[in-house]
């Protein structure tokens, strides 16, 4: 049988490599990341952008996921009944809160990003649908971890991946803040994964009472916390309300 084609293998890790993150990459960090001579990423990213699997900044030279890529996700994910069931009640979510919503899933010990509606002003946005989040740094992923949903898979070093300063990356620190998340039914994460930026997320159950995904909103700390630096009552009911009707509406009973 014939091997694996090593072009298209490198391609697939460029592409993941892109929606791995939070935001574009130049040329040489894609090489560098994937130990690939920048030429051979070069013609890949090019070949990519004729695709329209991959776009490039007109003033910075970097790329991102293109429109194509995107657009092929999206209809895999129409499919899905949890995005399905989720569009008008993320629709409502962003426009009673003002913010940015994200519904997400597990995937291979990250958050999918399965949908995602943009904050309903004039800001410059980027459409995260597709994106991966990390499960420790991230609301969303905290709901899925606290419920058993996702895990992390036990690494050779003892702590998890530093964002910033305030990233939850002790082991036994995270533990005690997702048996909080279990209490409290929802989850925070407060400058985790980017400074100035915070989030709240919820869990989304379905037949059974399991919980299959969660959906959450993010915008700049002072927006989603109040002047001692708590999430904000308003946004954390209006969540939670959002995370209950879609729930009902995927068969869960009362929770």
């Amino acid at each position: 049988m014939a091997g694996p084609v090593q072009s298209i293998e490198r391609a697939a890790a460029i592409l993941r490599l892109l929606a791995g993150g939070p935001r574009r990459l130049g040329l040489g960090e894609v090489a560098a990341s994937l130990g690939l001579a920048k030429g051979t990423a070069h013609g890949i990213l090019r070949t990519l952008q004729h695709v329209d699997f991959v776009e490039q900044d007109a003033a910075t030279g970097k790329y991102q996921l293109g429109a194509a890529l995107l657009h092929l996700g999206t209809s895999y994910l129409d499919v899905n009944e949890l995005r399905s069931r989720s569009l008008n009640w993320a629709d409502a979510l962003a426009a009673r809160s003002g913010e940015s919503v994200r519904l997400g899933t597990p995937l291979e010990g990250s958050v999918l990003v399965v949908h995602h509606v943009f904050r309903p002003d004039d800001t410059f946005q980027t459409l995260d649908v597709g994106s991966l989040l990390p499960l420790h740094a991230s609301s969303l992923g905290k709901v899925l971890l606290a419920y058993g949903t996702a895990t992390i898979e036990p690494g050779r070093q003892p702590g998890l991946e530093t964002y910033t300063r305030h990233t939850l990356a002790d082991r036994e620190q995270l533990t005690r803040a997702l048996v909080e998340v279990r209490e409290l039914g929802w989850a925070a994460e407060i400058q985790e994964m980017t400074m100035g930026e915070a989030g709240l997320a919820a869990p989304i159950r379905g037949h059974g009472g399991l919980v299959v995904g969660a959906i959450g909103l993010s915008g700049p700390v002072e927006r989603i916390c109040d002047n001692q630096g708590r999430p904000r009552q308003s946004l954390i009911t209006l969540t939670r309300d959002a995370a209950r009707a879609i729930s009902k509406d995927l068969g869960a009973g009362r929770w």
